[in-house]
């Protein structure tokens, strides 16, 4: 039995999970990923295993066919986000997949917060200028009495509203799913774009489907409240960059912070980062130790059931 796997998290701790795995008799490929593998790079190796451990890779229907031409049988999309993934192909091609959702609610939330407060505070920037040999004195803003709009309220959106009602803020909530919300104060449910001249902070949790594909426009910018401060560590499509940077270049959004983008990694020459008070991540928000160790284990355990492999016990949390 063989199994390819792409997710970069995983594929940098992959000596804790390859010995169990050949252990059960199963040989491991993990190819060198900074993100994402291409689609000529998929069609190539995908057909050669059994079982593949998606990462942000272009899971299409045209990868999926050459995988069921060849050996594929099952798949598992490592983390919640399916965007990736053509589901409707694996359903026509008898692919079973699955994924591990609920995984990184705590995680993810702790990264959003962390950039609230350094975009509050530009904490950020201030390193980066005493690195130089400055002594800035930025003058923030508190996080108390001020409105965050909560795009998403998934578990990574339920985990970021605690904090941000820890730290004294009101939460709007914008998620088409959630037609009612727990009777929590100054937490509120709010529909799209309404109230955004309210939200000192907007952050973006949900998930991306075509649905909420560049819901932050230039024309849902433009009601936002003068001076917003925008976190994304969702989705990139879920902005048109475009209209982000031309909000910043007005001074209608005051700075981002953005573990993802529409491109990725994000191209060298991108405007982005040439806004010094703005934040830059890599599509790593998830990625702590704990985490990564325990979605390994079930994303490792689900394929293998999948595949009829014995072994699973090998994978539990314990282990």
């Amino acid at each position: 039995m063989k199994l390819l796997v792409t997710c970069p998290p995983m594929l940098g701790t992959k000596d804790q999970f390859i010995p169990k795995l050949e252990a059960c008799g199963v040989e491991v490929f993990c190819p060198d990923v900074v993100q994402t593998l291409s689609v000529n790079e998929l069609l190539e190796l995908v057909p050669k295993y059994d079982g593949w451990i998606i990462g942000d890779d272009p899971a299409t229907k045209e990868v999926f066919q050459a995988g069921v031409n060849g050996n594929l049988k099952a798949a598992v999309k490592w983390g919640i986000g399916v965007d990736n993934v053509d589901l409707s192909a694996c359903s026509d091609l008898g692919i079973p997949i699955k994924n591990t959702p609920n995984m990184f609610g705590a995680e993810v939330a702790d990264v959003a917060m962390g950039y609230v407060i350094g975009l509050a505070r530009e904490t950020f920037f201030i390193d980066r200028m005493v690195r130089k040999g400055l002594w800035p004195k930025n003058r923030g803003i508190s996080l108390a009495n001020k409105t965050l709009g909560l795009i998403g309220y998934g578990d990574i959106g339920r985990n970021t509203a605690v904090r941000a009602l820890a730290a004294a803020m009101s939460v709007h909530v914008y998620d088409p799913g959630c037609s009612e919300i727990d009777d929590t104060p100054n937490l509120t449910l709010a529909a799209w774009p309404n109230k955004l001249d309210e939200c000192d902070f907007l952050v973006m949790t949900c998930s991306l489907n075509e649905a909420n594909r560049h819901m932050l426009n230039a024309a849902t910018l433009a009601q936002c409240k003068p001076g917003v401060r925008i976190v994304n560590v969702a989705r990139g499509p879920l902005i048109d960059e475009s209209a982000l940077l031309n909000a910043l270049a007005a001074g209608q959004v005051h700075s981002a912070a953005l573990d993802v983008y529409e491109e990725e990694p994000l191209e060298k020459h991108s405007p982005l980062r040439d806004y010094p008070l703005c934040i830059l991540g890599s599509h790593n928000s998830s990625n702590s130790t704990d985490a990564v160790l325990r979605t390994n284990n079930i994303a490792i355990s689900k394929l293998l059931k999948m595949l009829g492999v014995d072994g699973g016990s090998l994978f539990d949390s314990e282990h």
